[in-house]
């Protein structure tokens, strides 16, 4: 019966996503569909940039005001601290979902998410999942339950900004109230436990355009920890190689897709990428198939334009 249940839910979801909605209005259908196989008192699923697992959009399935606070603290564990099943962790394994409970009982009581951020709000029961396709993850996602029964095995402060930087600020919260909250704390998140006190993400702004989030360690007086975040139009690169990431393109796809893409002919692809000119049409055709285009000029079009 719960085998049933699961399919059914898998189908609906697949035909979800071939229906045309945007990324929130899917989430939002697909939790729908969750709850009715696995019910739940609230979800959160994001949309994440697959290079750094990133949060580039959050989705909830109710309303869940989130302060600037508890989300930092939230993206802090997360992409820097020793949580339990956290998502990075969750896809190191075969099976990339976990409960709370699957969790040793000493990283349990020690967790900031678990005990600071979701126990205040009645959330005590957590299914996590990463949601990825081959080796690409595209979302990440969690059910909660308030009490009750648990779900079965089988189940920072803004300091300053220019006047662009507010107005598209306004602008992405008016189209997606405190979503880009996360999205934010996300990537400074990472930065903050990077080497190199660096990260970015790649996002669709209020418009649908792409952008990239670049987080930036500061050195000042004014005390450690400060980050400047600069939002910049995406490269055509930054783009391109997200979409050939979503069509399933294998690397050496990619690397002649990316040639053709520069301007250059079949005679100057094949020693630039030391193979035959055979060989350079043969990745052009599956290119073509994957894409869904018919020559070189569909190509580039469909990815750049």
């Amino acid at each position: 019966m719960w085998e049933e249940r699961a399919e059914r839910a898998r189908r609906e979801i697949a035909g979800l996503a071939a229906g045309g909605l945007d990324l929130a209005e899917l989430y939002t259908a697909a939790l729908a569909v969750v709850r009715r196989a696995v019910p739940f008192d609230q979800g959160c699923w994001a949309g994440v940039d697959p290079d750094t697992l990133g949060m580039t959009s959050v989705t909830n399935w109710r309303p869940w005001p989130v302060t600037d606070e508890s989300a930092a603290r939230f993206a802090e564990s997360e992409y820097a601290g020793a949580e339990p099943n956290t998502f990075r962790a969750l896809l190191r394994r075969p099976r990339p979902v976990a409960r709370t409970s699957d969790a040793p009982h000493r990283d349990v009581v020690r967790s900031v998410r678990i005990n600071d951020l979701l126990a205040p709000q009645g959330l005590h029961h957590e299914l996590r999942a990463a949601f990825r396709v081959d080796e690409a993850c595209w979302g990440v996602g969690s059910i909660f339950r308030e009490g009750g029964q648990d779900f079965s095995d089988v189940h920072g402060e803004l300091r300053a900004a220019t006047p662009a930087a507010v107005l598209w600020l306004a602008e992405v919260e008016d189209a997606a109230p405190g979503g880009f909250t996360m999205t934010l704390h996300s990537v400074v998140a990472q930065a903050h436990a990077s080497i190199s006190g660096t990260a970015r993400d790649r996002m669709r702004d209020a418009g649908g355009n792409w952008v990239v989030l670049q987080a930036s360690r500061l050195i000042t007086g004014d005390g450690p920890g400060q980050m400047v975040v600069t939002v910049e139009p995406a490269t055509s690169h930054d783009v391109v190689s997200l979409l050939l990431a979503a069509y399933g393109v294998t690397a050496r796809e990619r690397d002649v897709c990316l040639e053709v893409l520069s301007g250059n002919p079949t005679a100057d692809i094949a020693p630039n990428l030391f193979i035959s000119p055979h060989t350079v049409h043969d990745h052009l055709k599956a290119l073509y198939g994957r894409v869904v285009v018919g020559s070189r000029g569909e190509l580039v079009a469909k990815l750049l334009i």
